[in-house]
């Protein structure tokens, strides 16, 4: 079976990996439960777009990826500025050189982490009620 047929193992890694970010959010490992968050969102889109648009693509923006879902879902402009807000923890929350001091872990704070796990929840919503029209959460 090609990546291209996958979908469901993809939902079912963002399904994962949002669940490591609420555990790592609990546990006060913020920036990494940031990146987690992000992660679920970008691979929850990525099940869509296999399922509905028959393609995997390689971009890492989940704001970008939910724009490009446009051709076969309805994608409301707040679920792509909440993609936008994701975004922002693809890179800082891993490498030292995004800042100017200091290791990543230690620019995030609990807000940081709650807002990311609250928007990757969102992400992940849509991404299910859209993979499966007609099946409550």
């Amino acid at each position: 079976m090609s990546s291209y047929e996958r979908y469901v193992d993809w939902l079912e890694e963002a399904l994962d990996d949002y669940g490591a970010a609420v555990d790592l959010m609990r546990l006060g490992r913020y920036g990494k439960a940031c990146f987690l968050a992000q992660q679920a969102a970008e691979k929850a889109v990525k099940a869509l777009m296999i399922k509905r648009l028959g393609v995997h693509v390689t971009v890492h923006s989940v704001a970008e990826l939910l724009r490009r879902l446009r051709p076969a879902v309805s994608v409301p402009d707040e679920l792509v500025a909440v993609g936008e807000k994701l975004d922002r923890y693809y890179v800082p929350t891993r490498y030292p050189n995004a800042w100017p001091f200091g290791a990543p872990h230690k620019h995030y704070t609990e807000e940081d982490a709650r807002e990311a796990v609250e928007c990757a929840g969102r992400v992940l919503e849509f991404v299910k009620r859209e993979i499966e029209p007609g099946r409550s959460s």
